[in-house]
């Protein structure tokens, strides 16, 4: 890891320069893509803001709210990711990891930056972190109304699961 003058706290997990890209998704990326951990007081407003303008595939509950996301980051702050090109937040995936499974949420490229790499370099990234923690498997939730999503998802070896999904409010 390597800092990147932003202060102490602000560490780049991985620089990816635009020669790592497959050719063919680089037509709009200019720059190289820089994969982070989230930090609160800098990235929550600008993440906010991709979840809601991500579309059809992302819904904001109250778990996405800021009392929530902080406790979300005292539990597994190194499985909130966030991608950048030229110092904006163009993609982000939270990750989860409860001892034994794990899970991705909000899994969101800007509209401008998709087809071109940033979703996978992302769920990679998380992925490689989960393996670390010795996770075996893990699981997404995708809504019927988001088919690109669930294309995404096929090609890279994901299989629907042929079960109800349940959830329940506690508070």
């Amino acid at each position: 890891m390597a800092s990147t003058g932003r202060g102490s706290d602000w560490l780049v997990t991985k620089r990816i320069e635009l020669s790592e890209i497959n050719p063919s998704q680089v037509s709009r990326i200019k720059s190289p893509v820089i994969l982070r951990n989230f930090i609160f007081s800098q990235d929550y407003q600008n993440v906010y803001r991709l979840w809601e303008n991500a579309g059809e595939g992302i819904h904001i509950r109250r778990s996405d709210k800021v009392e929530e996301i902080k406790k979300k980051l005292e539990r597994d702050p190194d499985l909130f990711l966030v991608a950048e090109v030229d110092g904006q937040i163009v993609g982000s995936v939270l990750g989860g990891f409860d001892g034994r499974r794990g899970m991705m949420y909000h899994l969101a490229v800007a509209s401008e930056f998709r087809q071109q790499g940033i979703g996978t370099l992302l769920m990679d990234e998380l992925e490689r972190r989960l393996r670390e923690k010795g996770c075996i498997r893990y699981y997404l939730l995708v809504t019927r109304d988001n088919p690109n999503a669930i294309h995404f998802y096929e090609q890279r070896d994901w299989v629907r699961m042929d079960l109800y999904a349940y959830g329940k409010d506690l508070i």
